[in-house]
C-alpha cells in the first residue's frame, strides 16, 4: 500500500468538482449571510462573538488532541491580546498564552505570507518547554525522526499513517509554503480545505501538526471570509466529529491523488459550524439586551460580577450561597442584592421555594 505522498502525481491532488459544487455553493451562501449578519451589528458585539468563536476555537482545537485547556484563562488571554476589558478574568499560563498568540497571528494577519520562520514561531509557541508531556521533542524546527499515527495500547497498536521521511521535509514544506502563499484558481474555501490535508499529510513537527493544521486552516477561512473577525469555529465543530474527521483523513491519504472525500467533509462540516455560529449570535444578543437593562440604573460591582457569571455558562442556578461566595459578601447582602435584580427584572425566581430558592436570568 502507497501512501499518498509516494504517488507520481503527488502533490497534485484533485477532486471531483462537480460532485464538490452544490455543497460550496450552500456553504458560501450561508458564509455570506452570517458575515452580513454580524457586521450589521454594533462593533461591541462583533468583538464579543469574536472572542467567544476564538476561545472556542482554541479550546477545542486542543481538546481534539487530548489536551484540555481552562476555558477561563483561554479567553482572558485573547481579552488581554485584543485589549477587551472582561473584568476578573483568570490570569493565562505562558502556555496557554503561547496557543493564543499563534491563533492570533493567523487570524489578525492572516495576509501576511506564510513562511518558514513563522511556522516554526507557532510551534516553539505551542511548547514554549520543549517538551510534550514527559518526552523532549524538537521545536520550531522540523522532526528530525520518523512519525507514525498510531492508535491502541502496546502489543495491539494500529499504524494508521506514516508520513513523509524527515529527509523530505525541507523540500516538501517549501513546495506546501510556495502553493499556500501564490494566487490560483481555486476557491478560497476549497484551498483551505486543502491546506489543512496537505500540511497534516506531510506532518513535519515532533508533535502539535493538527493544531497548526487548524490554524493554518483558520488562516485560510480568514481570507475567505475576508475579515479577520472570527464569527464561527471549525474546530467546535471538528471536535464533535473527531471519528470522521480522522477517518476522512486516513481513508484520503492512501492510494490516490482524487481527495474528493476529504473535500466532501471539510465543507460539511464547515456548513455545520456556520449553522452553529447561530447560537452564539443569539447568546451575545442576549448579553446585550441584559446590559441595556441593568444600565437604565446604576449597578454594584458585584451584581456585575455575577452576571457576567450568568451570561457565561453559569451551571444550574443562582442561589443566596453560590451569590456570597463569588463576591466575598455575606449571605444577608447577596439577598438584598438578588431582591434588587428581581425588582429591576433583570431576575426572577425559579419553581420551587424554602431551601432551594434560586435565581435566573429573565429571557428578555
Amino acid at each position: 500500500m502507497k501512501y499518498i505522498y509516494q504517488l507520481e502525481d503527488w502533490p497534485e491532488m484533485k477532486w471531483d468538482l462537480a460532485e464538490l459544487a452544490p455543497l460550496l455553493a450552500s456553504v458560501r451562501h450561508q458564509q455570506g449571510l452570517l458575515i452580513g449578519q454580524m457586521r450589521a451589528q454594533r462593533f461591541k458585539l462583533r468583538k464579543e462573538a469574536g472572542l467567544i468563536n476564538l476561545t472556542a476555537e482554541i479550546v477545542k482545537s486542543s481538546a481534539i488532541e487530548g489536551e484540555m485547556l481552562n476555558e477561563d484563562q483561554v479567553r482572558s488571554s485573547i481579552a488581554k491580546h485584543l485589549g477587551m476589558d472582561v473584568g476578573g478574568a483568570a490570569p493565562a499560563s505562558r502556555h496557554i498564552d503561547g496557543i493564543v498568540e499563534m491563533m492570533l497571528d493567523a487570524t489578525e494577519k492572516n495576509n501576511d505570507p506564510q513562511t518558514e520562520e513563522r511556522l516554526f514561531g507557532w510551534h516553539a509557541a505551542l511548547f514554549p518547554t520543549g517538551r510534550s508531556g514527559m518526552r523532549d521533542i524538537t521545536t520550531g524546527a522540523w522532526r528530525t525522526r520518523a512519525m507514525q499515527v498510531v492508535s491502541g495500547g502496546i502489543g495491539r497498536e494500529k499504524i494508521h499513517y506514516e508520513a513523509p521521511e524527515a529527509e523530505q521535509l525541507p523540500q516538501e514544506m517549501n513546495r506546501f509554503i510556495e502553493w499556500f502563499n501564490s494566487s490560483q484558481e481555486i476557491d478560497p474555501i476549497l484551498k483551505a480545505a486543502l491546506a489543512h490535508f496537505w500540511f497534516v499529510t506531510i506532518h513535519p513537527f515532533d508533535d502539535g501538526n493538527g493544531r497548526i493544521g487548524r490554524a493554518i486552516a483558520e488562516m485560510a477561512l480568514a481570507r475567505a471570509d475576508q475579515t479577520s473577525e472570527r464569527f464561527y469555529s471549525m474546530s467546535a465543530q471538528i471536535e464533535s466529529e473527531r471519528k470522521t474527521y480522522y477517518d476522512a483523513l486516513e481513508h484520503s491519504q492512501k492510494m490516490t491523488t482524487d481527495i474528493t472525500r476529504w473535500m466532501k467533509w471539510f465543507l460539511k462540516c464547515l456548513e455545520r459550524s456556520i449553522g452553529r455560529a447561530e447560537g452564539t449570535l443569539d447568546q451575545v444578543l442576549k448579553k446585550a439586551r441584559i446590559w441595556e437593562k441593568m444600565n437604565e440604573k446604576p449597578v454594584h460591582e458585584r451584581q456585575r460580577k455575577v452576571i457576567n457569571r450568568l451570561l457565561d455558562n453559569f451551571e444550574g442556578n443562582l442561589n443566596t450561597s453560590k451569590y456570597a461566595k463569588m463576591t466575598h459578601c455575606s449571605s444577608d447582602t447577596a439577598l438584598r442584592d438578588i431582591r434588587n435584580l428581581i425588582e429591576r427584572g433583570i431576575l426572577e425566581k425559579t419553581p420551587g421555594g424554602g431551601r432551594s430558592t434560586s435565581y435566573r436570568l429573565v429571557e428578555l
